[in-house]
């Protein structure tokens, strides 16, 4: 079918798309231009009992643009530290994060328990850290 023949709205997406490909990383930009992500660095975890099943885990992370780096570490702390105390689940209660002097710090706040509790924000530890191992994440 040529062109002409095409319908307007095809021809449209058509050009989108092709002027879309000129922005793809590779297509005809020079590799040397290119940086490479900074890798993340995990400084550690300090975890703090707050009462009864209430637990702070305050991260670390070093490199430019890794606050989400910082608030995904929390997690996989909280699931950890779900695990070793015997717990299958963890609930999200808030996480707070800041920037200083190139180190994200991320302090998640979470609740952990045997059963699976209230809420909408819950994580079930295994299947988190399962996903942190796979994601290189370190936990506790």
């Amino acid at each position: 079918m040529s062109a002409s023949r095409l319908p307007a709205k095809a021809l449209t997406l058509a050009a989108l798309c092709g002027g879309l490909m000129g922005c793809v990383a590779g297509a005809g930009a020079p590799r040397a231009t290119l940086e490479p992500p900074a890798r993340t660095q995990y400084l550690g975890v300090d975890t703090r009992l707050l009462e009864g099943d209430l637990v702070s885990f305050v991260v670390q992370v070093a490199g430019e643009g890794r606050q989400m780096a910082a608030i995904a570490y929390t997690r996989c702390a909280a699931a950890q530290y779900a695990l070793i105390r015997g717990y299958s689940f963890a609930r999200h209660v808030r996480t707070s994060s800041g920037q200083k002097g190139g180190i994200w710090e991320a302090d998640g706040v979470y609740t952990i328990s045997p059963d699976l509790p209230r809420g909408t924000r819950t994580i079930d530890a295994e299947v988190v850290v399962d996903d942190c191992k796979a994601q290189d994440i370190p936990t506790v």
